[in-house]
């Protein structure tokens, strides 16, 4: 059969080489010739298959037998079910048999549900009865079978400190039996606290406290009382009032007053009946011979007060002790350490050694306390411990605390007041000529020749600075770290406090300001010898940790900050003198002319004032600098309103040069004191400056007020031999002034002809 399954090629079939060549179509020839050939090849298939079928006639006839057999018997299949159908459709069984199942079922549920019922009450009927039996033992003053019942309801009724809402809300009555649990709770806690308020007496003023071994209500026992307690979980709570009242009336006294008075313990035992009543009592002792400073009586008077809590009230009873404990050490052990051991904290590294006696008796009364189980075993209880072998530490938060605190008053209590006799006597100029100073107040800078003045609060801080890290080279690595941090932040304090204490002062021109700006100068240098001066005694640990340069910028940017806000107040006041003028407008006027000699007076005072206040104070070259600023920002102001000016009448050129004459006149004893300076200087080998170098506008003033009354010709001339370009005129400037000056005129074209075509490179 393989060759039905063979596909034909008409290809094969056909002479022509391409079928799919379009260019060629078939023929008709070929057509008929194809169809012969398929007539063929269809007659030759049909032989084989029919070859095929008689060979297999065997198996074909086998498998239609089959065929037949299967349709047979799915008809009679077919058959017996639709009789069975036809039979369940006249009898239908299956619904009697459903209704059956279900009154079945129903009936299981029923049965079932009155059951769980009864057993659900037979469960409450028993936790009730539990529970007025347990009313009936408080009654009877059973207060221990009272709480053990209650504690084992607590678990049947699944009673908890916070009862969380849940899906599905609990049968009426359950509410019911915890509410009457709650009642029971509340009734036995309330009978429990007023039995150990009785057991347990305390009076405040002869520091006693009285301890009964059986109670006045119901005469239960102390020992029952507190089995009570742990059985309902209350023994923290029941504890609290005595464990506050014993800290108050008995140890308080004994920790609070240990510096003046000495206690020692008085025990007394009462029998009553089978057991005793104890009682305890401070007493204060007239035995001053005995040291207090070891802390061996102290801790020696607790002991025997946490014996008597352990032996009289627990019982020996290491849990109870221990819950007690509990209460009670924290604020014990804070007693001791605010009252007693910090204050025993020393003040000098040298008496560090002698603390370690006190040391090993801390050390010794938490052990005793560790075997009575008041404190637990790990070192978590062990805060007396672990601060008197930090006392290395404590002392030096406290002595940082103290220098600190030195360093703010220092800061705070200096009035940064001028006075006379602590400035250097005579001018700077003398004083420092001869190297003599006659005031404590006057420094050297390190790296620097000059001196100045400086404030007292600076001086001390500093001193300050010095002696603690002389300590810190004396400490040890731990005390060290404090000491530097505490010598850092006493500097920073100076940046912290005075910019906000003086904030005034530094809004105005004063003695302040300037003091402030030489302390941060003065700071700055010593600063950055602090690290050369000390590194090399300072502990190891030290040397890679202390750094000090990080501070000098600080205070080098704050001086000048302070200078740039006191120029800047000077330069305001100037402008606004010289706007008084009015630009030396129309001078030839009386009434300008006034106005502009009133501003020139003005300019003249406010120098006058800022020459006082800083000739005494400030450094030289920063003196220098500064008034050569203000001189050089009013003559060029000056210079630049004259020039302005575009038309001036003869007269008028005669009074501009009047008043710039007077300028310098007014102005002559700063430009020597600054040629005074310039000169010192010199002396010393500075670097040579001009007068003209530091104020260029200086000598155009000069030569402008020359410019008033010269000819034309001899303006150009000027000009064109560079003179008045060496002064700092511009071609623009000198052209304008001579179109104000002069009329219009063949002389005068030709002069400005003249200037515009003179250059210079």
């Amino acid at each position: 059969m393989d060759v039905l399954f063979n596909s034909i090629d008409v290809r094969d079939l056909l002479s022509v080489p391409d079928v799919d060549d379009v260019s060629a179509p078939l023929s008709a020839p070929d057509l008929r010739l194809l169809i012969d050939r398929l007539q063929l090849r269809s007659v030759d298939i049909k032989s084989k298959v029919r070859h095929y079928i008689i060979s297999h006639h065997t198996d074909f006839s086998a498998l239609f037998s089959q065929c037949s057999d299967v349709v047979s018997r799915s008809e009679h299949l077919s058959d017996r079910v639709s009789d069975l159908l036809r039979l369940i459709s006249d009898r239908p069984v299956e619904v009697t048999t459903k209704a059956v199942i279900d009154e079945i079922v129903a009936k299981r549920r029923e049965t079932r549900e009155k059951r769980d019922l009864l057993e659900f009450l037979g469960v409450v009927l028993e936790l009730s009865g539990k529970l007025e039996l347990v009313k009936e033992e408080l009654k009877a003053g059973n207060v221990e079978n009272a709480a053990a019942a209650l504690r084992d309801l607590k678990s049947a009724l699944l009673v908890s400190e916070n009862d969380l809402p849940t899906e599905k809300p609990p049968p009426l009555v359950y509410d019911l039996l915890k509410n009457q649990w709650t009642e029971c709770f509340e009734e036995i806690q309330e009978l429990l606290l007023k039995c150990i308020e009785d057991a347990v007496r305390f009076e405040h003023e002869g520091h006693t406290v009285r301890v009964k071994h059986h109670t006045s209500i119901h005469e239960i026992e102390l020992p029952t009382i507190l089995k009570a307690m742990e059985a309902i979980g209350i023994m923290d709570y029941g504890l609290a009032k005595i464990a506050d009242s014993m800290i108050k009336t008995i140890v308080t006294p004994v920790v609070v007053d240990w510096s003046t008075t000495t206690f020692h313990v008085e025990e007394k035992t009462k029998e009553s009946g089978h057991c005793a009543d104890s009682v305890l009592r401070i007493v204060s002792s007239t035995d001053h011979k005995i040291d207090c400073s070891s802390g061996e009586a102290m801790y020696s008077t607790l002991i025997q007060i946490v014996k008597f809590i352990n032996e009289s009230l627990c019982f020996q009873n290491d849990a109870w002790m221990h819950c007690f404990g509990r209460l009670t050490w924290p604020r014990m052990s804070e007693l001791i350490i605010s009252n007693f051991l910090s204050k025993l904290v020393p003040d000098d590294a040298s008496k560090l050694a002698d603390f370690q006696k006190l040391v090993k008796h801390t050390s010794e009364f938490e052990t005793i306390l560790k075997d009575l189980k008041f404190i637990s075993s790990d070192s978590k209880d062990e805060r007396l411990s672990r601060f008197a072998d930090n006392v290395e530490v404590h002392f030096a938060s406290r002595k940082k605390v103290e220098i600190l605190t030195k360093a703010r008053n220092v800061l705070l209590q200096s009035d940064f007041r001028f006075r006379e006799q602590d400035s250097v006597k005579g001018t700077q100029v003398k004083d420092e000529e001869n190297g003599n100073t006659t005031s404590d107040h006057v420094v050297d800078l390190l790296f620097s020749s000059e001196k100045c003045m400086v404030s007292e609060a600076a001086l001390q801080l500093m001193k300050l600075v010095h002696q603690t890290l002389k300590d810190v080279c004396l400490s040890s690595p731990r005390v060290g770290v404090e000491f530097y941090q505490a010598a850092r932040d006493s500097l920073l304090l100076y940046e912290a406090i005075l910019p906000v204490k003086l904030e005034k002062q530094l809004d105005s021109i004063n003695h302040a300001a300037v003091l402030i700006h030489n302390d941060c100068l003065y700071l700055s240098q010593e600063i950055l010898g602090l690290a050369f001066e000390y590194r090399s005694n300072f502990p190891s640990f030290i040397k890679e940790l202390a750094v000090f340069v990080d501070l000098a910028p600080r205070f080098q940017m704050m001086a000048e900050e302070v200078l740039q806000r006191q120029i800047q107040l000077v330069i305001v006041n100037l402008k606004q003198a010289i706007d008084g003028a009015d630009g030396f407008q129309n001078t030839h006027l009386v009434k300008h002319y006034e106005s502009a000699k009133l501003s020139i007076d003005q300019v003249v005072f406010i120098l006058e004032k800022v020459h006082i206040v800083w000739k005494s104070l400030m450094l030289p070259s920063t003196y220098k600098r500064s008034m050569s600023m203000f001189l050089e920002e009013i003559f060029s102001r000056i210079a630049k309103d004259i020039l302005l000016l575009d038309d001036m009448a003869a007269e008028e050129t005669l009074q501009l040069q009047s008043l710039i004459h007077l300028l310098f006149e007014n102005l002559q004893p700063f430009l020597e004191f600054l040629l005074d300076l310039i000169q010192r200087e010199k002396l010393r080998d500075y670097p040579i400056q001009t007068i003209d170098d530091l104020i260029p506008s200086l000598r155009k003033l000069k030569k402008l007020a020359d410019l008033l009354d010269m000819p034309l010709k001899s303006i150009t001339e000027s000009w064109e031999s560079g003179e008045l370009v060496i002064c700092g005129f511009t071609s623009s400037e000198v052209q304008d002034f001579i179109r104000a000056i002069f009329t219009q005129s063949t002389l005068r074209k030709e002069c400005l002809h003249r200037i515009e075509s003179t250059a210079f490179g």
